[in-house]
Formats: structure tokens, C-alpha cells, sequence
């Protein structure tokens, strides 16, 4: 969000707020609503995994679908091969215990009924496709809008599709252009 999308936001927003003035974290979920309780900041741009603590409101901006990605030369074809097996040997490359991406996706295993857990924790989605591109295993991370991922990589498995994702990049771009 930081790098790939805000950039353009605020810039739009500056031209009818000259003065603004911003202080641009990355952060936890957990992190942001405890800093939204203290006033410490304004607003956080994060994944929602349950209602918002009382007194900070929310606002559900998109759905970002899951994907499970593989490294290219990978002979897994597809994400039901690994839920047919007793037992999953790839190693799962996905972020830190306390982020609402690894357990939305450890749900959707016990929705499965399969048992996979990781076995290297990173902090950033990044990190998660390079060590996949490079053959340590198998990495959940999320379709994010216009992000290409790298062709040392294959996604298996996208989760629920849907048009809110197309429907939200051209209703901001509209907005944007009304506010300029």
C-alpha cells in the first residue's frame, strides 16, 4: 500500500490540502488500533480480521483474495494436490503468528480438514515471494491490485475471485480525478 498505492492518493489529496503533513508507518493489524485507541495516529490503511474495537470505526475498502504461491519449476500443478495428501512436505513460507493473512489461511486448511504449518516466518509479503522464487518452499500471500509477481513464481490457489477488486481501483481513479 505504502509503496504501490498511496503515493497517488496523497498527491491528489495535497492539491486541495497544500499544508498536509504525513508520518507513514508499516505496522501489525494489532499495532494499528492500538495506536487509533491512543491517538497516536488518524487513520490505518490494514487488513481487517474482526469488528473494530469500540470507538474506531471501519471502513471495508476491498477483498483481497488469498494465493498460494509456488516456485516456478515446482512440480506442484495445483493446491488440491497438496490438500489430497496425508501429508504436506513443502515447506510453508508465510508472515509472523500474530497476522490476520496466516490466520485467515489456517482457517481456510481447517475448513479443508489439512494440517500445514510453517515453517519459515517472515514480515513482509515480499520476502515471502522471493524465498518462494527461490526454492525454499511454498508461500501464502494475497492477489494484490496491480501487482505482478515475479515469473520465478506460480499461483496455485486465488480463493474467492471477485469484481469489487476492478470495481474499487476505478471508482478511487474517478474520485481522485473529481478531487483534482
Amino acid at each position: 500500500m505504502l509503496r504501490e498505492h498511496l503515493p497517488e492518493l496523497f498527491r491528489d489529496v495535497r492539491k486541495k490540502f497544500p499544508g498536509l503533513k504525513l508520518s507513514l508507518r508499516e505496522g501489525y493489524p494489532a499495532q494499528f488500533e492500538e495506536r487509533l485507541q491512543q491517538d497516536e495516529i488518524d487513520l490505518a490503511i490494514t487488513l481487517i480480521e474482526k469488528k473494530a474495537a469500540p470507538g474506531i470505526c471501519s471502513l471495508a475498502l476491498l477483498e483481497l483474495p488469498l494465493v498460494l504461491l509456488v516456485e516456478m519449476n515446482s512440480g506442484i500443478r495445483a493446491a488440491e494436490e497438496l490438500w489430497r495428501r496425508d501429508k504436506i512436505d513443502e515447506p510453508l513460507i508465510c508472515l509472523p503468528p500474530g497476522e490476520t493473512l496466516r490466520r485467515n489461511f489456517q482457517q481456510k486448511l481447517t475448513a479443508l480438514g489439512v494440517d500445514w504449518f510453517p515453517a519459515i516466518e517472515v514480515n513482509s509479503l515480499e520476502l515471502i515471494e522471493t524465498y518462494v522464487a527461490n526454492g525454499l518452499g511454498a508461500g501464502v500471500t494475497l492477489a494484490l491490485p496491480d501487482k505482478k509477481f515475479s515469473p520465478r513464481v506460480r499461483a496455485l490457489w486465488r480463493g474467492r475471485k471477485t469484481p469489487l477488486l476492478e470495481t474499487f481501483l476505478t471508482e478511487v481513479k474517478r474520485r481522485a480525478q473529481r478531487l483534482a
